[in-house]
């Protein structure tokens, strides 16, 4: 594989002290059915191929899962640089390193990523390595990397005309938007502390941000955290259109294509609101039920204070799909009522640590990360029709398309 671009100039060293200091602070943050085939709709010669692509983040991989058929089509490695990063590390970038992981309790290399429009690069926001990079599928080549600010990068979006990518930098309070031809800085972008998700609107003229706080601090100390924050700031230009404050820090959430309902899921939350972004308040919030294991939790136990973590919605917005992370289930929830439809029930301990909606909108893909697999569930039955290995602990899922030339470039062994 050809060399990587290079790297950015090595932040300055601080005295051990400082460094210390800011380590403290670094992070919190398949078998196929029958009659699969039957709903596979024909695929056009040539034309890309609608797939989800599942980010491993222990593993470091990205596997992508047929969407009509559910089969793992392989998988690409998105970190073929790891031992260079590490050894390349300054003293304060390997204690933030070290501290990440040891906070967080495993190594996340990837936390996100998406594909271009046009089924051929992959773009990836890698975790611990705090960095977002940028693959060609087909060959393997690294076209790009940049070093993001602080030390991890987090939740990602791809523009909806993949010029631009956003990344955002948990420690350094702001998203930071990277041209996709060639990976520099475009702009950036203020944030509550601990940024988070980012989400376009359906129409894409907005782009959402929430943040969570500093999630390694106990409940208790909620008001040191931080600003726990929804930030929307315009979709082409960056510029704040609108902030809105919660108490706790936001999940994963959804928003109607109407940008007047938001649905998330809240720090220490069993549940999720419904929220009105024109009023800028919560309208309902709707408790789910706990689970014998969860029963006995303690709210400082949740993984990074999420008890539910995973929310997606239908193509038609009439149901949701939520994951009851330290309840092992998914729940499926209609719309406009918030009744609940049905329940999957997984093993316990089994993670399920994000939803998202698959092409066409049907079904619902939950990340199982502790079981590396992914469930696929029906949003019509709210019952499970497929369960997909993957690579070690899956958790963000994004749609997307590859071309021929790209699905030749994956590992098989990961199917």
């Amino acid at each position: 594989m050809p060399a990587p671009a290079p790297r950015r100039p090595r932040r300055p060293l601080l005295p051990l002290s400082t460094a210390a200091v800011l380590a403290s602070l670094v992070l919190t943050c398949g078998t196929t059915p029958a009659g699969a085939a039957e709903r596979a709709a024909p695929r056009v010669a040539g034309a890309p191929r609608d797939v989800m692509a599942i980010g491993n983040g222990q593993g470091g991989t990205v596997s992508f899962i047929d969407a009509a058929t559910f089969e793992n089509l392989g998988s690409f490695d998105a970190v073929p640089d790891l031992e260079q990063r590490i050894d390349e590390m300054n003293p304060v970038e390997r204690i933030a390193y070290e501290t990440v992981n040891s906070i967080q309790g495993y190594r996340k290399l990837v936390d996100d990523m998406a594909v271009s429009p046009d089924g051929s690069t992959l773009y990836v926001s890698r975790g611990v390595l705090s960095d977002a990079v940028a693959f060609d599928l087909a060959s393997g080549t690294m076209l790009w990397r940049y070093e993001t600010a602080g030390f991890k990068a987090d939740h990602a979006a791809l523009s909806p005309d993949g010029s631009k990518f956003i990344v955002s930098a948990t420690t350094a309070k702001k998203a930071e938007v990277l041209n996709t031809a060639d990976g520099t800085l475009h702009t950036s972008f203020e944030t509550g502390t601990y940024p988070h998700g980012n989400d376009y609107s359906a129409d894409g003229s907005l782009l959402y941000n929430s943040s969570i706080g500093v999630t390694s601090m106990p409940k208790a100390l909620n008001g040191l955290k931080g600003a726990k924050q929804v930030v929307a700031v315009d979709g082409e230009t960056f510029e704040p259109v609108r902030t809105y404050d919660f108490e706790y820090g936001v999940r994963p959430a959804v928003f109607t294509a109407d940008n007047k309902t938001m649905y998330a899921q809240l720090s220490y939350l069993n549940g999720f609101v419904e929220y009105d972004l024109e009023a800028g308040e919560i309208t309902r919030t709707v408790e789910m039920p706990y689970s014998d294991k969860a029963a006995e939790l303690r709210e400082d136990d949740y993984p990074q204070n999420s008890a539910h973590h995973g929310m997606a919605m239908n193509a038609d917005e009439s149901k949701l799909c939520m994951a009851g992370t330290i309840d092992d289930y998914v729940a499926v929830v209609s719309r406009p009522g918030l009744e609940t439809d049905g329940y999957v029930h997984y093993g316990t301990d089994a993670l399920p640590y994000w939803t998202a909606t698959g092409p066409g909108g049907r079904y619902c893909f939950v990340s199982l990360s502790n079981e590396n697999e992914v469930s696929v569930v029906d949003y019509a039955t709210a019952k499970e029709v497929a369960r997909v290995p993957t690579g070690h602990f899956p958790q963000r899922e994004r749609p997307a398309k590859l071309t021929d030339e790209a699905l030749a470039g994956l590992d098989p062994s990961d199917g």
